[in-house]
């Protein structure tokens, strides 16, 4: 059974959530009811994924995040929150959150999200070396666990679809990887509106990698993308 860490100052929406997860996601819940007591679990028991409320007393959960990063740079975040502006979900994916829902929101889509973030961990530490996760490009390091680009000591974290594209560009660097093969390894399906979904992460990728002339993603006419390193 996978055990989630709940931080949730809101006692009713905390109970709810804890419930609802236990039930129908046959987790392990372990409810705080703010950050100070949220970072006591966390140091003394091990858990699979994190949800953290964001306005807190004591300990916000953006504080919270920050320190419990320090100690796993690796253990799934959500952050949960009201804050709906493009600034607060900068600062919860800078500080290594992995998703970002905003209040209200439905307790089906909570659980969506939890699931493909368990899904990806789990498919990681199944293969292992066969799954690299760690790839050098030209000064940049990319780290897919943690979605996370490194270059010297700026960092891009990247949506999961971002990292799950780049991961596949990375496998096959100075290969061809088709539209088809990304779009059903990612989306699971090559239809039109995922193509353009596609081209707009690709697009952002581009932006990430160009301050180092080295790395290049160039179209392959009719076929695809490829990723130079020279």
């Amino acid at each position: 059974m996978k055990k989630i860490l709940l931080v949730e100052d809101d006692p009713n929406l905390g109970l709810l959530l804890q419930d609802y997860l236990a039930l129908k996601g046959k987790f392990d819940v372990i409810l705080c009811k703010d950050g100070e007591e949220g970072l006591l679990a966390f140091t003394k028991q091990n858990f699979d994924l994190l949800i953290l409320d964001v306005m807190m007393p004591k300990k916000d959960g953006f504080t919270l995040g920050k320190e419990i990063r320090k100690i796993n740079a690796y253990v799934p975040i959500i952050f949960a929150t009201a804050k709906a502006m493009i600034e607060d979900k900068t600062i919860a994916f800078n500080l290594g959150g992995d998703d970002y829902i905003t209040k209200p929101f439905r307790i089906e889509e909570l659980l969506l999200r939890i699931n493909a973030l368990l899904k990806r961990t789990d498919i990681h530490e199944k293969k292992g070396d066969e799954n690299p996760s760690q790839f050098k490009l030209g000064s940049y390091n990319f780290d897919y666990t943690s979605q996370i680009i490194t270059r010297d000591n700026i960092l891009q974290k990247l949506s999961t679809k971002e990292a799950e594209l780049l991961r596949l560009l990375c496998i096959k660097k100075n290969e061809v990887l088709t539209r088809e093969e990304a779009l059903l390894n990612i989306w699971h399906d090559d239809n039109y509106f995922n193509g353009r979904s596609m081209d707009v992460f690709l697009s952002k990728i581009r932006k990430y990698l160009k301050d180092d002339p080295t790395v290049e993603i160039i179209n392959v006419h009719g076929r695809g993308y490829k990723l130079l390193i020279n």
